[in-house]
């Protein structure tokens, strides 16, 4: 799954236009490296968000089979690292 497709669908952003907007400006990595909107997330995937005045650290811990999940469902699919170590 795209990791712009995955940041809307599991309710980390609010639009994937968003999140493909934040991939080109290269505010997204995966596993440390700067993602392009295209690239692919798998299972396991660090994906850290660099916002003005903080960092935010996602682990994936599934990938969704229907465009969009509700909220409560939410924490099945990634979890929100507090410590990384990256």
């Amino acid at each position: 799954m795209r990791v712009d497709k995955f940041l809307s669908s599991v309710n980390i952003l609010k639009r994937r236009s968003i999140a493909q907007d934040m991939c080109d400006n290269g505010v997204v990595k995966i596993n440390g490296n700067v993602a392009k909107s295209s690239k692919e997330v798998r299972v396991g995937d660090k994906i850290s968000l660099h916002y003005l005045e903080y960092t935010k650290h996602y682990e994936v811990l599934a990938l969704p089979t229907t465009k969009t999940i509700p909220k409560n469902k939410s924490s099945e699919y990634f979890r929100e690292i507090l410590n990384p170590s990256l």
